[in-house]
């Protein structure tokens, strides 16, 4: 993979790092509570989402951040706390107080996620009881049971590690994730968690993370909901002890590849597990004039709800594929535009030049059969390309979302 090895592990591979996964009793049954925890201070960035409406954890979180530092991350599942007044932030605030009382570290120091079900209360005594019980159990083997603690409608944990040299000395980088549904680009309900113990400055890191959002969990899209809690952490502790990395070096490009790999991953993982998903839908826009006209041309055609059924009933419909393109806002020539469908057992022209081209109806079919499917959009106008990730739209979406409370 380059600069970097692939390899299995998640928040809890690079040094310095501890974590857990508990039930509280805030679901019914499934582990809900999760604890990520730095052994020393860690630089901190984050991205979180552009909804209007944000959740009190998002907003507490916010503030906590600006400092650059921070040492713990803890997680609820199955109760949002968003669109919960005052009484919500109140209850963000205590879980941090509560947290950093048991690990014995500053409150300013402990960031909180939830994520779950909206307009409910959180109940702070079982929020208590997870605190203690996660502490308790934080382990170097820990990151595998956070990942799964932190799952709402997901199938599937979503963890993801990779290592690299900086100057001789090797670095890792962790991540866990989750989301299934509200997923939409532009923060997408998710949440991701990245640990690193690289040395790097907090100008370096948050400009990593910044890009390397824009290009992955930015780039997805489920249903086309955008959550209230969407939120994007990494916590860099200088454990592995190595030149300290700097904005505008090649050890941050390094630093970046590796990153960009990580956060892409999870980034798929949450696009495969979309909510009644069947399909796997990645979307190619390539030779667009400028890179935000590759990049909106992407996002609006992996959001479009037609082209997502037509990908799911596996309908070489490419009126729908150039109809987003449209009104994406991309500055492209309709007339010079090209459309293909791709997977494993071939690849298929059905749209040239922004028209009708006579293609094979039943191969294309065949193409669309397969689970994993990509659509690929040449503008023929520029330099510039631009990928997306999503997923098709179900029967089960509706059946799964209409009873999402119950």
């Amino acid at each position: 993979m380059g600069d970097f090895e692939v390899i299995e592990g998640n928040v809890t591979s690079p040094k310095g790092f501890l974590a857990s996964g508990v039930f509280a009793g805030i679901k019914k049954a499934k582990k809900d509570f999760a604890l990520i925890y730095s052994e020393k201070k860690a630089n901190v960035a984050a991205s979180f989402t552009t909804n209007k409406v944000k959740a009190a954890p998002v907003l507490l979180d916010m503030e906590k951040i600006k400092n650059g530092e921070a040492q713990a991350i803890v997680i609820n599942s199955g109760n949002a706390n968003a669109c919960t007044g005052k009484r919500g932030y109140e209850d963000a605030c205590a879980t941090a107080d509560t947290a950093a009382k048991h690990l014995n570290i500053d409150s300013d120091d402990v960031l909180v996620c939830s994520t779950g079900v909206i307009g409910v209360t959180l109940p702070m005594d079982k929020v208590a009881k997870g605190i203690e019980l996660a502490v308790q159990s934080l382990s170097r083997d820990g990151g595998k049971e956070a990942a799964k603690a932190i799952l709402t409608t997901d199938t599937f944990s979503k963890e993801v590690a990779v290592k690299f040299a900086i100057k001789g000395v090797e670095v890792t980088i962790g991540g866990i994730a989750k989301g299934s549904g509200m997923i939409s680009p532009n923060m997408a309900t998710m949440l991701s968690f990245i640990t690193t113990d690289a040395n790097i400055t907090k100008n370096a890191l948050n400009r990593a993370l910044k890009d390397t959002v824009k290009r992955s969990y930015n780039m997805i899209s489920v249903d086309g909901d955008m959550s209230t809690n969407d939120t994007v952490i990494i916590l860099a502790n200088g454990e592995a002890g190595n030149p300290v990395i700097e904005d505008g070096t090649d050890d941050y490009e390094i630093f970046y590849k590796a990153l960009e790999y990580v956060n892409k991953n999870l980034a798929k993982q949450i696009a495969k597990d979309g909510e009644g998903a069947t399909k796997f839908m990645e979307v190619n826009v390539l030779h667009a004039l400028t890179e935000d006209d590759a990049i909106i041309a992407a996002k609006a055609t992996v959001n479009s709800s037609l082209v997502k059924t037509a990908i799911f009933g596996e309908d070489a419909n490419w009126g729908r594929i150039i109809a987003a393109v449209g009104y994406s806002g991309a500055d492209f020539i309709p007339e010079k535009t090209d459309i293909y469908l791709k997977s494993k057992i071939g690849e298929i022209k059905v749209c040239e030049n922004g028209g009708y081209i006579q293609f094979d109806e039943d191969f294309a079919k065949e193409i669309l059969k397969e689970k994993d499917i990509s659509v690929i959009i040449d503008l023929n106008a520029g330099k510039y390309n631009a990928v997306a990730y999503g997923c098709d739209l179900s029967y089960d979406y509706v059946k799964i979302n209409g009873s999402y409370r119950s």
